[in-house]
């Protein structure tokens, strides 16, 4: 093999190697990035359905104000109906 040869194999190898350290880099910084997302969406789930279960409570006890105040009220439409 010649020395013109030589050095072109020796370059392209070189490029190569750069090649593969980049694509390696660039691959790394996808799997960190995908991982990124899913802790992400973990996360807004998560607090999605903490914040439900800690408000659970206080959302029921508001239904049953609610339901109490309409059958109030429905008395008080039947005690104004009776009383014309």
């Amino acid at each position: 093999m010649d020395t013109e040869s030589k050095k072109l194999l020796q370059d392209t190898y070189d490029l190569v190697k750069e090649n593969n350290r980049v694509i390696r880099k660039i691959r790394r910084t996808q799997n960190i990035a995908t991982i990124s997302r899913i802790f992400y969406w973990v996360l807004i789930i998560g607090v999605t359905v903490g914040a439900f279960y800690f408000v659970q409570p206080y959302v029921d006890q508001l239904s049953q104000y609610t339901k109490g105040a309409g059958i109030n009220l429905d008395s008080l439409k039947n005690l104004s109906n009776f009383s014309r």
